[in-house]
């Protein structure tokens, strides 16, 4: 080990001694480990679910840094019982609305996330989702296990084709991007809504850039890719979905509150649309009532990034945030990079 790097680690271990964390719950194994060796203490939820909030209050205070889920919510009131010490919510998600980033920034305190490491696993789950919803797997799996399979049928549980049908993709950043991609194969067009062109889709696929309305009314098949803001909340309710045709589908692995789910409900009741496929819901872990009990949705527990290989992944992105932060680094996902404070002039 040359001198150099031998300092390099004898500052690193300095600046860990005293070093507080609390994980809120419990993540992949070695973002844990990760965690663990670099700091003096780490304490991490005991127990297999979301902290009431005065544990989480508890949990958090007095400490220099918090990895947090998206299931809780950081705010002032957080941030107070965490005291001055703390200096980074390390985020353990790509989104991040559940971080008061305002109130952080004005304190000082980091906020990071874990972005690009669950795109094409996310992507995977929109197409699962698209193809259970459109050919009715969930719905033929409940029927056979109910023992009402009674062998070959002409008109039983007809389906949606996906093959050479219309795609929309709302929100075509990078999974919005990488769920547009994976429709090569199967001769589709692609609509795409978003603020900004996306070239890449357009050159790739002759993807064509259109307003909501427009793809609402066009597409067999639309997925949501929208980050929650107050411009995006409730982008489908009622009036969208009654574009739609009564033949599509619509998805969403992005945001539960990017649609209305009563107006969801509504309209599959109804058969104003022929089906849907969610992965997150509007008041998580909630449903809407009425939308367990109807044949024509696939819901999922909020499992798109649910692989071993992308979770652990998140883990360990998530754990170099946080101990980036707690050594006075910039860490490599910062969501706020002003609450950094300016480097002193030499």
């Amino acid at each position: 080990m040359s001198a150099e790097h031998a300092s390099e680690q004898a500052e690193v271990a300095r600046r860990a001694m005293g070093l507080d964390v609390f994980v809120t719950r419990r993540i992949p194994q070695p973002g844990l480990d990760r965690v663990r060796a670099g700091v003096a203490r780490m304490e991490v939820n005991p127990h297999d679910r979301v902290l009431t909030r005065p544990e989480l209050l508890a949990g958090v205070r007095g400490r220099d840094g918090v990895l947090s889920l998206l299931t809780d919510r950081i705010d002032a009131e957080v941030m107070d019982a965490a005291g001055p010490r703390c200096r980074v919510f390390a985020n353990y998600a790509v989104g991040f609305n559940n971080v008061d980033v305002a109130e952080a920034t004005r304190r000082g305190v980091l906020v990071t996330h874990t972005p690009g490491v669950l795109t094409e696993t996310t992507a995977d789950m929109a197409w699962a989702l698209l193809f259970a919803a459109a050919r009715r797997i969930a719905e033929g799996d409940r029927y056979t296990r109910a023992g009402r399979f009674e062998g070959w049928g002409p008109m039983l549980l007809l389906g949606q084709d996906v093959s050479g049908k219309t795609l929309a993709i709302v929100g075509a950043g990078r999974i919005g991007a990488a769920v547009a991609q994976r429709s090569r194969g199967f001769s589709m067009r692609v609509l795409y809504v978003d603020v900004r062109a996306n070239e890449a889709l357009e050159r790739d696929l002759g993807a064509r850039r259109v307003a909501l309305d427009e793809a609402l009314r066009e597409a067999d098949l639309v997925s949501l890719h929208v980050s929650l803001e107050d411009s995006t909340r409730h982008l489908i309710g009622a009036r969208e979905l009654a574009l739609m045709k009564s033949t599509a589908v619509l998805v969403n692995t992005s945001r539960g509150p990017v649609v209305d789910e009563a107006a969801l409900v509504e309209a599959l009741r109804s058969g104003r649309i022929a089906g849907a496929g969610l992965d997150v819901y509007e008041d998580e872990p909630r449903l809407a009532p009425g939308l367990a009990a109807l044949e024509n949705v696939v819901l999922c527990p909020h499992t798109a990034s649910a692989t071993t290989e992308t979770r652990t992944l998140m883990a360990i992105m998530a754990a170099d945030n946080l101990l980036s932060a707690l050594r006075g680094g910039r860490p490599p996902n910062l969501v706020n990079p002003e609450a950094v404070p300016p480097r002193p002039h030499a």
